[in-house]
């Protein structure tokens, strides 16, 4: 096991460490930035396609929990398959992003719980 990955999955949602490798990352003052590319993983629900790696979507920026009192923007850039015998696009379908926000799930949920926190 590898204790940098490990604390990763500690630090960033685990979706990010298992199916992303990190590009590079950024610390401008108190904003860390962290850029995600997709891993070339095949989708197992489309294993038995014939596909090609076609390149990335355009990348989506969404902000994490703040660490050490930085503020964390993630950028993370889905890969696309090319599908040889339909000549479709195809992509993994993720749930990155909570539903009307610019931040994870994890990240949403949390400040949800803060708000319904009564002395």
């Amino acid at each position: 096991m590898d204790p940098y990955i490990d604390l990763l999955k500690v630090l960033l949602p685990e979706l990010l460490i298992t199916h992303f490798d990190i590009a590079k990352h950024e610390i401008n003052k108190d904003v860390l930035h962290l850029y995600f590319e997709e891993k070339n993983d095949i989708p197992k629900e489309l294993s038995s396609e014939i596909l090609i790696s076609h390149g990335f979507h355009k990348a989506i920026t969404i902000q994490d929990f703040p660490v050490r009192g930085k503020h964390v923007y993630l950028h993370i850039k889905r890969r696309r398959w090319l599908d040889k015998t339909t000549g479709q696009v195809v992509h993994r379908n993720w749930n990155l992003v909570a539903q009307g926000t610019r931040m994870t799930v994890e990240f949403d949920a949390f400040l949800k719980a803060l708000g319904q926190y009564q002395d």
